[in-house]
């Protein structure tokens, strides 16, 4: 899907001239060290590339226009070593516009106690000096996120490495392009929203094709290529046994394998990163893409049900970000209620589209009825959803601003069997509880698609938001409905005069 090694944080260091070039001399060492440490431990997904010292307005506003024009640069990480006087960043922080983490550490951990002198004071000057240049980020009223502990810590980079996947996650939505088969379903509003204010505010773009567009590929595809794939299918899955060689369904297989050997080759030949479909809109497919979606999905694919592009987006960013993670994320739907007493859980699934990179055991590869939308049988993935900690996220167009809203919940694994739903599914309990999750949800006017996650922290969606520049709220273990409402209130009244 993508290959962090070869993405780059950019480390730059401030200073000033007014401590003499030996200290300037020491300064950038320190910085090199700290830069080949870091990539050194194997923390960290992409690669720290150190930046010479900046010590003048010029030398700050270059190296903040180089990481805006470089395609391999996805954030900048910051640290004023001494005392960096903050005017100097005007140009260059204006000029910006990558994400910035800003790195309040220092090069030794401990104090010195029997040797501080001035010189080692003058040369350690983090302490105001991150103060200084925080000033001025806040002033400019930029976003960043501030990490505050010794470089050294496997905690700090930890928490270097989760920001730098976020990046990742941004850097990957610039220029992105995602595909609406067809339009959205009819009358449907939280699916809806503005493609032009997405495209300004988050880089990507949503454009249409008609669903004979894609017909006509999925209709080129060989016997031989299909094949090959209903073998790949055989091979990875267990396949129902009317899908087998021979099987009353077995046709119904080599029609699902077409289908997503010719959304595949779509996909690929316009640059997409995600698409969105609807069963009110797929005249001249057989049957609605099932097990074809789950496995684009599983590759990296955004998705997105019933046209809902923004959902597609963030699913893919959200697996961009989780990649090489243990568990994974899919295309999620709150879909009915367990309100037994003590024990009040959500049934998450969708009618085919749940991702097995979430899957817990090794998926069943069934075709059945779907009820709804006037197709033949489509084949799917059904398999559960082991229990663990987790998140939904959703992003909605609130017409004069997008919100995320968040949701932390915890899976539980199935105790019982469900043998008549052919779909794959999750159980969760939303926190703090399901009646204050659920209440918040839908005061924030979160949607009914979600992206789920096994691998992505709410810290991690909250800096994703703020690299965005969009509103954040998270629904979590401390949320009491009290301080939720006034939380939006107030969040309505900073974007209508912010």
């Amino acid at each position: 899907m993508i290959d962090f090694k070869k993405l780059e944080l950019w480390f730059i260091t401030g200073s000033q001239h007014l401590y003499g070039e030996e200290a300037l001399k020491q300064v950038a060492a320190h910085s090199e060290i700290i830069v080949k440490e870091l990539n050194g431990a194997g923390r960290i997904p992409v690669q720290i590339v150190y930046k010479p010292l900046v010590t003048t307005p010029e030398e700050i506003y270059k190296v903040c226009v180089e990481a805006s024009s470089s395609t391999s640069c996805v954030g900048i990480i910051t640290w004023m070593h001494t005392f960096s006087p903050a005017k100097m960043w005007i140009g260059g922080l204006k000029a910006l516009s990558k994400p910035m983490l800003h790195l309040h550490t220092q090069f030794n951990r401990d104090i010195p106690w029997g040797d501080i002198d001035m010189d080692f004071m003058n040369l350690n000057q983090s302490a105001h000096g991150d103060r200084e240049f925080g000033f001025m980020v806040s002033r400019l009223r930029q976003n960043r996120k501030v990490l505050v502990g010794h470089w050294q810590e496997e905690e700090v980079q930890d928490q270097i490495a989760s920001w730098s996947r976020v990046a990742v996650g941004w850097h990957d939505w610039q220029n992105a392009r995602f595909l609406r088969i067809g339009d959205n379903m009819r009358y449907v509003a939280v699916t809806e929203g503005d493609k032009v204010e997405a495209e300004m505010k988050f880089g990507y773009a949503v454009n249409t094709h008609g669903v004979g567009d894609v017909v006509k590929v999925i209709n080129e595809t060989t016997d031989a290529e299909i094949d090959s794939l209903v073998q790949e299918y055989a091979d990875t899955y267990s396949l129902m046994t009317s899908l087998l060689k021979g099987g009353e369904k077995h046709e119904s297989l080599r029609d699902a394998a077409r289908i997503e050997i010719g959304l595949r080759r779509f996909l690929e030949a316009g640059n997409y990163k995600g698409y969105t479909d609807t069963f009110e809109d797929l005249y001249g497919m057989k049957q609605l893409p099932g097990i074809a979606t789950q496995r684009l999905m599983a590759d990296g694919y955004g998705f997105g049900g019933e046209g809902d592009w923004k959902t597609a987006a963030l699913v893919r960013a959200m697996k961009v970000m989780g990649h090489g993670l243990e568990g994974g994320n899919s295309f999620m739907e709150d879909y009915t209620y367990h309100f037994e007493p003590g024990n009040n859980l959500v049934l998450g699934s969708h009618m085919l589209e749940i991702c097995p990179s979430i899957a817990s055991g090794k998926p069943s590869c069934e075709v059945h009825p779907l009820g709804i939308g006037g197709k033949e049988d489509p084949v799917r993935l059904v398999f559960n959803v082991a229990g663990g900690n987790a998140l939904n996220a959703s992003i909605v167009d609130m017409g004069n601003r997008f919100r995320m809203i968040v949701n932390t919940v915890e899976a539980v694994s199935p105790v019982h069997d469900l043998p008549k739903l052919p779909v794959a599914r999750v159980l969760w309990k939303p926190m703090p509880d399901m009646k204050t999750g659920c209440t918040a949800w839908i005061l924030a006017g979160g949607a009914h698609h979600t992206g789920y996650s096994q691998n992505l922290s709410a810290e991690q969606m909250q800096d994703f938001a703020e690299m965005a520049g969009i509103e954040f709220v998270l629904i979590g273990k401390n949320t009491n409905l009290y301080d939720f409402k006034n939380e939006l209130r107030w969040n309505d009244a900073s974007f209508r005069h912010g």
